[in-house]
């Protein structure tokens, strides 16, 4: 039986909990692209995620900005990343 984590979302609303490993893959995917990237959209996120696994032929089972976006609330309560403020579209970056 697959690991899982409980998420938390940033403002103390009900979270969910996800497949360790999925976490861990979308974690490692978002963190790596802000870093070489600095600051990125939700959109420019889910671009650059969706064609790294392409390129590194990742296996991902399920919805992948469905996954991404739990994963960047409970990145953004845990204070790894945060929003980019006075952005529009709204930003993302390491903290």
């Amino acid at each position: 039986m697959e690991q899982r984590i409980q998420l938390i979302h940033p403002e103390g609303k009900k979270a969910v909990t996800m497949n360790k490993s999925k976490y861990d893959a979308l974690k490692n995917a978002l963190l790596n692209q802000l870093k070489k990237n600095g600051e990125l959209t939700h959109v420019e996120l889910l671009d650059v995620i969706t064609q790294d696994f392409k390129k590194n032929k990742i296996q991902f089972e399920g919805s992948i900005p469905w996954h991404m976006e739990w994963v960047k609330l409970d990145l953004e309560a845990n204070k790894i990343i945060q929003r980019v403020k006075d952005t529009a579209p709204q930003k993302y970056t390491l903290k």
